[in-house]
């Protein structure tokens, strides 16, 4: 049986963040349930010219996004608005995330922050972050004088 140290402030900062997100998902500022904020699953991964990242944001319009890039840091903000067609007392379920999102993340040195591309299909936003070119990796020659 591994031994593992209890950290008090470990456990505060888990129990913040947990609290937070009970907030953040009932409160909505100010909305309904139905109509609180979400989270949009994506992926991320890299290869040695660019950095992607996929968002789903199914039913979300492409005027209703906005994607920043701000001192190596990329945010998407955005919402998907909540269809009033039908009054929500004839609804027997409602599963679906409606309100505002903000999602941000990290970009690691590497990545030219000039140089972003976007794409949204599907429902799916494709972000394209290409890497500098001091950072792609190159062949080295033997014999080569450096």
């Amino acid at each position: 049986m591994a031994i593992s140290r209890w950290s008090p402030v470990r456990e505060m900062a888990s129990l913040q963040d947990r609290v937070n997100s009970l907030f953040q998902d009932f409160a909505g500022d100010g909305q309904a349930v139905t109509a609180a904020s979400f989270a949009p699953a994506v992926d991320v991964y890299e290869n040695s010219e660019k950095v992607v990242l996929k968002l789903d944001l199914p039913g979300i319009k492409e005027d209703d996004l906005d994607i920043r890039v701000e001192n190596q840091t990329l945010s998407v903000r955005g919402e998907r608005k909540f269809e009033s067609e039908e009054k929500e007392e004839n609804f027997h379920r409602i599963e679906r995330r409606y309100g505002s999102f903000y999602r941000s993340f990290s970009l690691p040195t590497t990545v030219d922050t000039e140089n972003v591309g976007a794409s949204y299909k599907d429902g799916v936003l494709k972000l394209e972050l290409k890497k500098k070119a001091s950072a792609q990796p190159r062949q080295i020659k033997i014999g080569a004088a450096a």
